[in-house]
């Protein structure tokens, strides 16, 4: 496959209802050549095509793919990775095979250890372009179990501690780490538990959290490039001191504190939002997408906490000018302490 045909395929796979002139346009070629591209990656497998004429429409087509079910009872993550799917990967960078070898392993282990459901299911799907799996169970559901095993008042709260990281309901056997670092190794990540859907876009550090019909279980999804660059060390070099493994660094999307309809403006938002800062040594507390904050929130954060756990360095990013002016303020108030 040659890098016309690849840039054809991602124009495809971006969901462009009009491939064929978008193609002829950034490519320089005529629409009859473009044409004769898809005709030939349709005879090949690679792509379906859908309707005549202007209404044609193309899509991709998975090379290979598994759905498999499986009882959750003694059911070994390692198995099913070198068995089942290592096998439907043959032939990508090692660093992709890497990537998916840690998250799946990670999200297998985390449901039979965690979901308490009877089976779990694992689906793959891989196309010219990328590989998407999921591991589903039947469960409790994983948001809704952290709430009732740690007290939250709020399933939503388990979303955040999961997106801060250090997050487990078994430290003895497990810690934490896995739904972190699974989110940031991945193109695009998601959880749909019960009536909670959790997603993180690696291409714009995007996050997500809304609302959907009650779905039972828990299903995780990762997707990924299959010629993607990065590595499972790049990622956790992120999160670690240098020349250490220690996980001592944290990214904490704001805006996942913030409820539908609220607005961050109380302490006891605060208090939520940095339960569990003192277990890192760096905290990025990441303001997308937060317009403005209230003067006891803000306060709370960079100037009580910070009072407390001046080993904590707090490092606000991507801040409104209404956030930074109260940030400031508060930050005042510490140095005049």
């Amino acid at each position: 496959m040659d890098s016309t045909d690849l840039l054809i395929l991602k124009i495809i796979d971006s969901g462009e209802p009009h491939a064929t002139g978008l193609a002829a346009e950034q490519l320089g070629l005529s629409r009859q050549s473009i044409a004769a591209r898809l005709r030939r990656l349709t005879e090949q497998k690679l792509i379906s095509p859908t309707g005549i004429g202007r209404g044609r429409r193309y899509r991709l087509l998975p090379a290979t793919s598994l759905h498999k079910t499986y009882a959750r009872e003694a059911l070994d993550e390692f198995r099913v990775w070198q068995t089942d799917i290592a096998p439907l990967l043959a032939g990508l960078p090692e660093n992709v095979i890497d990537i998916w070898r840690y998250g799946i392993t990670e999200m297998v282990n985390n449901a039979v250890d965690h979901s308490e459901g009877s089976e779990v299911i694992v689906r793959v799907e891989r196309t010219a372009l990328g590989t998407t799996v999921s591991v589903i169970d039947n469960g409790e559901g994983i948001f809704h179990r952290i709430q009732r095993l740690l007290g939250f008042y709020d399933p939503r709260e388990a979303i955040l501690e999961l997106a801060k990281g250090k997050l487990t309901t078994d430290p003895g056997r497990h810690s934490g780490e896995g739904v972190f670092f699974s989110s940031r190794v991945f193109d695009q990540f998601s959880i749909l538990s019960r009536n909670l859907f959790f997603s993180h876009d690696s291409s714009r550090d995007d996050w997500l959290v809304d609302g959907e019909e009650d779905s039972p279980g828990t299903i995780v999804r990762m997707r990924l490039a299959n010629d993607s660059a990065r590595t499972t060390r790049e990622v956790f070099d992120r999160f670690a001191e240098p020349d250490e493994y220690t996980f001592v660094r944290t990214i904490v999307p704001v805006r996942l504190a913030q409820h539908e309809g609220e607005k961050l403006v109380s302490r006891a938002q605060a208090k939520r939002l940095t339960m569990r800062f003192d277990r890192f040594k760096t905290v990025v507390l990441d303001f997308a997408a937060v317009a403005e904050i209230g003067q006891a929130f803000s306060d709370e954060i960079f100037r009580v906490f910070q009072s407390v756990h001046p080993e904590v360095a707090m490092l606000p990013i991507n801040m409104s000018h209404a956030v930074e002016a109260m940030v400031r303020r508060a930050k005042a108030g510490v140095s005049a302490v």
